[in-house]
């Protein structure tokens, strides 16, 4: 008998394994490393290697085979960085290489290692404690690693391992971004080598000011609290400074005055920072002299809600020329020099790689729900990829990498394209999710919201009406209609129990410019909620020989949790049942850097805080809602579950908690992970009596 698709679905990490990413070209085109799986239920990560010339596929690195490299006791730095990357997996989970791609460094077990993929040989290198984010020197003849919060540097020639910046208190670290950086800034690294290999830009973080909380563990008594430094709106961020440390053992400080510490980067061209101030209104570029530490102004963006921090930038044309991505005539644009190269209906998304005097981005034109690739070739914009679908990709040398979604196809498909056009296919190894989609894209309600409805695959039109299930996420950031078979396998699997699954991106999501983004200024609670009925009233249009409005039901996780949970309190004329996951029930809870780009602070705006809080609503619940928490979740706090919670005991009105021990935010355990869905399905069919 085959796995039930929950089963699946939890073995194969929602269907990632197996499916190679993290690629590296050499400059020269001629190899290509990658990350993946040896099979699509193997959670141990390997690096591959392609060689373009001969098409042949060979592993470089079985962690199975490195006999030291037990991950059972990762430190907890490294499970701290892989919750703010969203790792499913394990072994070889990053990588850093050298210019020419010759040597790779990485970290498996809190062990550095080092491997040549032209030979095959891995080496472990003795270090002073337990390995985060190694990085290789350009040149391939240092490595710089984190170990107790100090940045280290190892000579590979003499074997020489120096700090070279140590922690002053416990407190502070050397060479790691901060949580907020890493969690809403998708920064996930705190030190750049110089181009020559001779010196390093290193952020100095300090926790002292940042409140700390604690995340106990309630089912094991006998185990302490766990402390962690949470910046919640309002409150002290970390300090964050940045040094230029010489291996000769120079030490230049390098002062910027705003908040937060949005990018850096160091090439031929310049040292770049990027810096924003607290209320998130303004950007700042600036070119930093690694000798003095002057820095000097370069760009500043600034939008009257927030300003936007961009992936890939900055970054330069063999000419120096400065590739940046900001928002202007309504659209988010590709700027070369100070020129806009990208016309406002075409929303970039991320700069990918700029190869010489090419740029390769991602970017979405009319419909949101598409991710294209797109490059610029230093006169004119050519598309990359031109079937419908979700893309991304790499270039160098000449050689592109193709990673390629579509609604017809399951999974990944990924393509390295040669120089002579030659299309080179790159083998996912990912299991079949065994369901047969039936998905269709659209828009619906008056703001044509991009609108995705799921219905059972054994479904006949008109043969009688569905329950139905809205299945968004909502919020700021992030997209569920997306052009992408893999999409939508959560939602077709409910379908399948006997519900017609409604998906929509209202006001706040991406992909449809600066403007629509924005609409949730200052309100985070109304413009989703009435974009969430908007679209449901829409389909209902489209579909009404197919859904029954009297028994509508929500879910969500996360923002898509908290959206859940707003929609049965507030709107129980059309809301009949809610999942609320790790959702977040009062901002002030939530962290300071996405909080407070939307609702500006606390101090300053408690009305806003108030209008967009669930505690207020508490008595109004009259529907069934079922509230789920991971208890050692370190992003939204169990406190949000069990405070609202509180407040509706204390209303008088009947819910559910299921509480999650030992579960963070992304549920990563297999028997948890399936039984979640299980229960999710019984606890709609009760609700809503189907």
């Amino acid at each position: 008998m085959s796995e039930s698709y929950p089963r699946m679905s939890a073995r194969t990490r929602r269907f990632t394994l197996g499916v190679p990413r993290g690629f590296t070209i050499s400059p020269d085109g001629g190899r290509v490393l990658f990350l993946r799986t040896q099979s699509g239920v193997d959670p141990v990560t390997c690096l591959w290697e392609l060689d373009t010339e001969t098409h042949v596929e060979r592993m470089v690195v079985d962690p199975r085979k490195l006999a030291d490299a037990d991950e059972e006791n990762l430190p907890p730095e490294e499970k701290a960085r892989r919750e703010r990357s969203r790792e499913q997996a394990g072994g070889v989970v990053a990588y850093s290489a050298d210019a020419e791609a010759a040597l790779v460094a990485f970290a498996l077990a809190g062990g550095l290692y080092l491997t040549e993929p032209a030979t095959g040989r891995t080496r472990r290198i003795e270090t002073a404690g337990a390995v985060i984010d190694p990085r290789l020197s350009p040149d391939g003849r240092s490595v710089a690693y984190v170990t107790g919060g100090a940045l280290h540097v190892h000579d590979l020639a003499s074997g020489r391992d120096r700090v070279l910046a140590a922690p002053e208190s416990e407190t502070v670290t050397y060479g790691l971004a901060e949580f907020i950086a890493a969690e809403e800034m998708d920064r996930m690294r705190g030190h750049w080598w110089a181009p020559g290999g001779d010196k390093l830009l290193v952020e100095r973080a300090d926790e002292a000011p940042v409140q700390q909380w604690y995340i106990a563990d309630p089912a094991n008594p006998d185990r302490p609290a766990v402390p962690q430094r949470y910046p919640a709106a309002g409150t002290p961020n970390a300090r964050v400074e940045l040094f230029v440390l010489g291996l000769d053992g120079s030490r230049v400080a390098v002062p910027f005055d705003d908040e937060y510490l949005a990018a850096a980067s160091w090439d031929s061209h310049a040292l770049s920072i990027v810096t924003m101030p607290r209320g998130q209104k303004a950007l700042r570029l600036f070119s930093v002299d690694p000798l003095t530490g002057a820095s000097t102004l370069v760009r500043e963006d600034t939008d009257p809600a927030w300003v936007d921090v961009f992936g890939g930038v900055p970054a330069h044309l063999d000419d120096g020329s400065l590739v940046w991505i900001a928002a202007q005539d309504g659209g988010n644009r590709l700027f070369v020099g100070d020129r806009a190269v990208t016309p406002p209906t075409l929303q970039v998304r991320e700069v990918l790689d700029v190869d010489h005097d090419s740029v390769l981005f991602r970017a979405s034109g009319g419909d949101p729900s598409e991710i294209q690739l797109w490059t610029w070739d230093g006169t004119s914009l050519l598309p990359v990829s031109t079937r419908s679908g979700v893309f991304s990709g790499r270039m160098s040398g000449g050689v592109g990498v193709l990673s390629e979604q579509t609604l017809d196809s399951e999974g990944v498909s990924t393509t390295v394209v040669r120089r002579d056009g030659m299309a080179i296919p790159v083998a996912s190894l990912a299991e079949r999710p065994g369901l047969d989609l039936r998905v269709s894209l659209g828009r619906s309600g008056r703001r044509e919201l991009s609108t995705a409805v799921v219905l059972p695959s054994w479904y006949e039109s008109g043969s009688g009406k569905l329950p139905v299930l809205m299945d968004p996420y909502g919020g700021p950031h992030a997209q569920r209609v997306l052009s992408s078979h893999n999409a939508y396998l959560g939602s077709q699997w409910f379908a399948e129990q006997g519900f017609a699954v409604v998906v929509a991106d209202g006001r706040g999501t991406p992909g449809r410019g600066p403007a629509f983004e924005r609409a949730v200024l200052d309100d985070l609670a109304g413009p989703v909620l009435e974009d969430q009925i908007d679209a449901l009233q829409g389909v209902a249009e489209q579909y009404s020989n197919d859904l029954d409005l009297t028994k509508v039901a929500i879910r969500g996780w996360s923002f898509g949790g908290y959206l859940a949970a707003l929609a049965v309190l507030r709107r129980p004329d059309v809301f009949h049942a809610a999942i609320a996951g790790a959702p977040v029930t009062d901002w002030r809870l939530y962290d300071t850097c996405y909080t407070e780009r939307y609702l500006g602070h606390p101090d300053e705006q408690p009305q806003v805080y108030d209008q967009s809080s669930l505690f207020g609503d508490a008595a109004k619940l009259e529907r069934p809602l079922l509230l789920i928490h991971g208890l050692a979740d370190d992003n939204v706090v169990a406190a949000h579950t069990l405070r609202l919670s509180s407040a509706l005991l204390a209303a008088g009105r009947q819910h559910s908690v299921l509480p999650l021990s030992g579960v963070t935010h992304m549920t990563p355990q297999e028997v948890v992970a399936e039984n979640l869905l299980l229960l999710q399905v019984d606890f709609l069919k009760r609700a809503l009596e189907v």
